[in-house]
């Protein structure tokens, strides 16, 4: 008889017969077998600059439309993060006498405000800007997510390092010594300025690379990295030193006044604008110009 007559036999020669038949045939899949390079593509492109763009546009507007009451909570808590980070400083510092551990220590600090969803004024100088660049927000709320968070940072800043220096006398010279860095031996001349343009340039790249991954680890890293480079490379950050001369002035010895600090944490403030903003935020907008550009064309309403 002819195959035909038989389809079982049919049947059970296909797979041997045409495996490699036609051009447009598919291999089959396995279990276990791993997949084909398109499929992955997704999750590649997800590390793009674009996608990490769209990403942080979105969280810039959400942060614009924060009310008050969470606006100035979410500066408190940072404010407090931040202490937490001065205190381990401080103690490392008294230890050790080594700036470099008392930066390590001070990552500590920025751990918890990944952590805990807080916010420093300065981390408002990449999502919100790049909202409001994109037509996704109002200037005028940027200027109230800078005022009343850096106000909030301040407040929060003031008490714990009251705590620190009161309820921690030990570490009252070493608070002096690292608040006069600041205040008196960088004082308002050219090095302050440049510590501070660095100060702004490190704290806004940690949001840039916290928002261009998923991975739970990747905050963690940035944050353990940038305060170890503002503790260690002691940086000119504004609510950094800021909470650090506050420790000084708690002491009562710090020799300079509150009218030098205001001085100081403004000089530092100015350098962490040009920082952070124009040598971070506007070139990674020059990285995506067609998205800015899709973005701008749809404005909020």
């Amino acid at each position: 008889m002819g195959r035909s007559e038989h389809p079982d036999d049919s049947a059970s020669t296909a797979p041997d017969d045409s495996a490699g038949a036609g051009a447009g045939s598919r291999p089959p899949t396995f279990a276990g077998a791993v997949r084909p390079i398109e499929e992955d593509r997704p999750e590649i492109e997800d590390l793009t600059p674009e996608n990490t763009f769209r990403r942080s546009i979105e969280e810039g507007r959400r942060r614009l439309r924060r009310g008050p009451l969470v606006l100035v909570a979410t500066g408190l808590v940072g404010g407090v993060d931040i202490g937490v980070g001065v205190l381990a400083l401080l103690l490392t510092e008294q230890t050790t006498h080594n700036t470099l551990l008392g930066g390590l220590a001070f990552g500590s600090g920025f751990i918890a405000l990944s952590l805990a969803r807080s916010e420093l004024f300065t981390e408002g100088f990449l999502l919100p800007v790049g909202a409001v660049v994109a037509r996704k927000g109002k200037l005028h709320s940027l200027i109230r997510l800078w005022v009343v968070t850096f106000l909030a940072n301040l407040a929060a800043g003031w008490v714990i390092t009251y705590l620190i220096v009161a309820g921690l006398p030990s570490l009252r010279s070493t608070a002096v010594s690292a608040g006069r860095y600041y205040a008196v031996s960088i004082g308002l001349g050219g090095r302050a300025f440049a510590l501070a343009v660095l100060g702004g340039v490190v704290i806004t790249l940690m949001t840039w690379m916290q928002h261009s991954s998923e991975s739970i680890l990747a905050p963690l890293v940035a944050a353990e990295i940038t305060g170890f480079l503002l503790g260690g490379a002691r940086l000119n950050h504004t609510v950094v030193a800021s909470l650090v001369m506050f420790a000084a002035l708690h002491t009562g010895h710090a020799g300079f006044g509150y009218g030098q600090w205001a001085l100081a944490a403004g000089w530092a403030a100015l350098g962490n604008l040009v920082g952070g903003i124009g040598l971070v935020t506007f070139l990674r907008l020059l990285q995506v110009p067609h998205r800015l550009r899709l973005e701008r064309e749809r404005p909020e309403t």
